[in-house]
């Protein structure tokens, strides 16, 4: 995995202006930034999602981003109201931000979201086909016998995606070292 590759799927509003100040400081510690969330519920929450660059997180990685974090956010303070700050992994059922995510996790089921309609829907669930050509692929178990089953998404239309906590994920994820929320902080 490449430790600069780009985040395709990008946060917007306040959670981009949030991520603009901590993707800096969380790749000069080594890590890569996944995705960012401020929920202004229960008093207001931050929630920044990191790994390294091969996938992995663990509790003293979690702790090195949030110092670092702390000070930065309260000099830029892009929330005026008062947050707590949560760092973790991005777990099993992780966002997938970068074109690799959609390669290293073929195979396993996925939810993705368009920002603009394909073939007349903006929802699909299916098993991830990798890459090909700037696009997504996922297969559709469910499709009707009439229609295609099979569709490759223009990464640029997507708006979000995650992996779908299935058994088979769970045994590939400890397979490669990837704990659900490890690390939360």
């Amino acid at each position: 995995m490449s430790a600069h590759a780009p985040r395709i799927v990008q946060e917007k509003g306040l959670d981009a202006r949030i991520a603009a100040i901590a993707e800096p400081v969380v790749e000069d510690l080594g890590f890569r930034l996944v995705r960012v969330r401020y929920l202004a519920l229960n008093g207001g929450t931050l929630q920044i999602m990191a790994e390294r660059p091969d996938g992995t997180m663990n509790v003293e990685g979690c702790e090195a981003i949030s110092r670092a974090l702390s000070p930065v956010l309260d000099v830029e303070d892009p929330i005026s109201d008062a947050y707590n700050l949560e760092v973790s992994s991005p777990g099993i059922d992780r966002p997938l931000v970068r074109a690799e995510d959609f390669d290293r996790w073929s195979g396993h089921e996925a939810k993705i979201e368009l920002d603009m309609p394909h073939d007349g829907r903006k929802r699909f669930r299916g098993i991830l086909l990798g890459m090909k050509d700037d696009a997504a692929g996922i297969r559709l178990p469910d499709a009707p016998d009439d229609k295609p089953d099979t569709f490759w998404l223009p990464l640029t239309d997507i708006g979000e995606a995650k992996l779908v906590l299935t058994d088979a994920l769970i045994a590939a994820a400890q397979n490669e070292g990837v704990a659900p929320g490890a690390g939360d902080n």
